[in-house]
């Protein structure tokens, strides 16, 4: 495995001690049948909340659609009072000028009388008031209109200001949607984040609780003095096998269905600096007739670390809570993995396939089970702590047989 050094500190074994345990102490049916309500009821309680949020996110989508439709229209209509105004403007101009050109027409020099000489060639009296009244009408008639098309310039003008005002208030309001739109999507989305560990821990507590109910124990007996109990009688009735899959010593199961060891555990030896590695075996080696068998963890806990190692073999590494004290297990050379880093997985949560990744002469699991870790964050130790000192024999946690055919 990579010789990577972490360093560390008294600040991050405080840290380490303190993060989130995984709890796999021994419990009773009462306390499983507890964890299954808590679980089920939180569980709930997310999905009501992200339920009222989707429909309060309906409703607000259904706001912004008819605000989008009523800001087009708002946008329509400035337009046309616009194109209104623009009309008015050149109907102006030209009444403006047609009312020069008649003043023009008609008007002597040297500052006489306009009407004058329009009126003097009249053929009779009759004939200049009626040329007098066409003058007159006319430029009234310019004038008045004029003044009809201003007053309507200014109309829509004031029109187009409170228009304006109008669409500047929509997207305002528009804005103010799409942000609480936004914080409901986000808070749904950081509810959905953590379901997964919820609805894992109700898997396995539902899983315990019905292993305990099918072993027959008592509602208020410990579950591994149940199992201890219950495998005790098996035996005495099978003469000495038995008969029951059990979790293994402590609580703890072994990482395969059925399998033998082809290297035991024998420590580290003798820590050789130079080449960062231990002269013995810090861990297990376990194989199986089946080369591609599933691999799933000895314990309930997160996956801290999934990586391939210098000499190509596949690593995952999961944190254990036990008995209060933070202990991880290692699983190398697996051929796959089907688990991601920071899940909570359970004896049940198939991790991987057994293989030959990395340096090994044929299918196996390398598992090592250590006080502490030198790939995860606050893992607390470097790697050649890891190596010489924080090693554990996984028989002390998992009975390993020569052979077995169950977990």
């Amino acid at each position: 495995m990579k010789k990577i050094l972490v360093g560390t500190s008294i600040l991050l074994a405080i840290v380490s001690f303190i993060a989130l345990p995984i709890d796999t102490s021994a419990k009773n049916i009462k306390e499983f049948e507890a964890e299954v309500s808590k679980y089920t009821k939180e569980l709930e309680e997310r999905k009501s909340k992200i339920a009222t949020n989707e429909e309060e996110i309906k409703k607000i989508k259904n706001q912004i659609s008819t605000i989008e439709t009523n800001i087009r229209k708002t946008e329509e209509e400035i337009a046309t009072l616009q194109r209104e105004i623009e009309e008015c403007e050149e109907e102006i101009n030209r009444k403006s000028e047609e009312s020069k050109s008649i003043i023009s027409y008609y008007q002597i020099a040297d500052g006489e009388n306009s009407y004058l000489e329009y009126a003097f060639g009249a053929n009779d009296i009759t004939d200049m008031i009626y040329r007098l009244s066409i003058v007159e009408q006319l430029t009234e008639y310019n004038d008045n209109l004029m003044k009809e098309l201003e007053e309507l310039i200014k109309k829509n003008q004031a029109k187009q200001k409170e228009l304006t005002e109008k669409e500047n208030q929509l997207k305002e309001l528009k804005e103010e949607l799409e942000e609480k739109q936004s914080h409901l999507e986000l808070d749904n989305a950081n509810i959905k984040a953590g379901m997964p560990s919820i609805e894992e821990q109700l898997k396995s507590a539902k899983e315990q609780l019905n292993y305990a109910k099918k072993l027959g124990c008592g509602d208020s007996e410990d579950i591994n003095a149940c199992i201890y109990r219950i495998s005790q009688r098996n035996k005495s009735s099978s003469g000495g096998a038995g008969g029951v899959s059990v979790p293994s010593t402590n609580g703890f199961y072994r990482p395969m269905e059925h399998g033998y060891i082809t290297q035991s555990y024998s420590g580290c030896g003798t820590y050789i600096r130079w080449k960062g590695v231990c002269s013995g075996h810090i861990g297990v080696d376990l194989s199986s007739s089946n080369k591609s068998i599933a691999i799933y963890p000895i314990a309930s806990g997160v996956v801290t670390a999934k990586y391939y190692d210098p000499a190509g073999a596949l690593v995952i590494k999961i944190k254990h809570n036990y008995n209060g004290q933070y202990i991880y297990s290692t699983y190398a050379h697996l051929r796959s993995w089907s688990v991601n880093v920071g899940q909570f997985v359970t004896h049940t949560t198939q991790i991987g396939q057994m293989g030959s990744t990395g340096n090994s002469t044929g299918p196996h699991l390398h598992m090592e089970i250590t006080i502490c870790d030198w790939k995860s964050e606050f893992g607390g130790c470097t790697w050649e702590s890891y190596a010489k000192s924080a090693s554990r024999n996984p028989a002390n946690y998992v009975a390993l047989p020569s052979g077995w055919s169950n977990r």
